[in-house]
């Protein structure tokens, strides 16, 4: 049995191009990257001139939390739909492909553009990005737990607010330095990976802080439980701010690879159109 052998029309070049044009899609990836980097730069910019230090001024840290997460989707789209547009408007021509072929192809173009462009983001833009958002998470996760299990120097806050002592009683510790270290290790060691302080280590603290603060024993124990209550909320602070970063960088991804697609669909489209009319 002989299978139907399809013959190209004359003159058409469906035979001999392929179906993904990748100079296009690299040049739509490139371009994708560079306005993802001019619309990282600018936001930083404006980031910093929104926030203030003093009270009453600037905006509050959700407010600063949401609007960063909404300028994450907004580079995506922009950045997206501009890189898409170019992969379609500059890949090569298809005579004698049907219609919706050429339609899927265009899409691909772009999804593969974006794809492409997140891989590239991920690797080179990196540092950028970091510190655009950085400031949304910085005053939750400072002294966090994980941060505890890289370095014993996030522990300091704490450390100072158990060891805080009265005018009248200072002077009793004859090591401070030698005191603040071995509680700071402590922690860091107790905390490591989500723990928790453990009993003996709790008491411990508690005898640490009443000979060096001059408090009783009750009131150096109520301090130490103070202390710790404020290192899990900040850890689990910490927490819902990785998790909702994670979800807006998700939601932008998506809408990304939407825009990409459908730009380069239009690019694609306009391409095609502008050649026929040449012709």
């Amino acid at each position: 049995m002989i299978d139907k052998v399809v013959v190209a029309p004359t003159g058409s070049r469906a035979s001999f191009l392929s179906g993904v044009s990748w100079p296009s899609i690299v040049a739509g990836a490139v371009v994708a990257c560079a306005m993802t980097l001019l619309l990282v730069a600018f936001g930083t910019g404006l980031g910093l001139s929104v926030v203030s230090p003093w009270a009453g001024s600037g905006i509050s840290a959700t407010t600063f939390k949401i609007t960063t997460g909404l300028y994450l989707i907004v580079i995506a789209m922009i950045s997206s739909s501009l890189g898409g547009y170019i992969a379609g408007r500059l890949r090569s021509g298809w005579d004698g492909v049907e219609p919706d072929e050429v339609y899927f192809r265009d899409t691909a173009h772009g999804f593969v553009a974006w794809a492409l462009a997140s891989v590239l983001g991920a690797a080179l833009l990196a540092t950028p990005a970091t510190s655009l958002v950085s400031g949304a998470v910085t005053g939750a996760s400072q002294g966090a737990a994980s941060s505890a299990a890289q370095s014993a120097g996030s522990m300091d806050g704490y450390v100072d607010t158990l060891l805080r002592s009265d005018p009248a009683a200072q002077g009793q510790n004859a090591n401070p330095a030698d005191t603040r270290s071995e509680v700071t290790r402590l922690f860091t060691r107790s905390f490591r990976n989500g723990g928790d302080l453990k009993g003996p280590d709790r008491e411990y603290a508690a005898k640490v802080v009443a000979a060096r603060t001059g408090l009783s024993q009750a009131d150096a124990e109520k301090r130490v439980n103070d202390v710790v209550t404020q290192i899990k909320a900040d850890a689990d602070a910490a927490r819902k701010a990785t998790a909702a970063l994670a979800f807006w960088i998700t939601a932008s991804l998506l809408l990304g690879a939407f825009c990409a697609s459908l730009a380069a669909t239009e690019g694609g489209g306009l391409r095609d159109g502008t050649w026929k009319l040449r012709r």
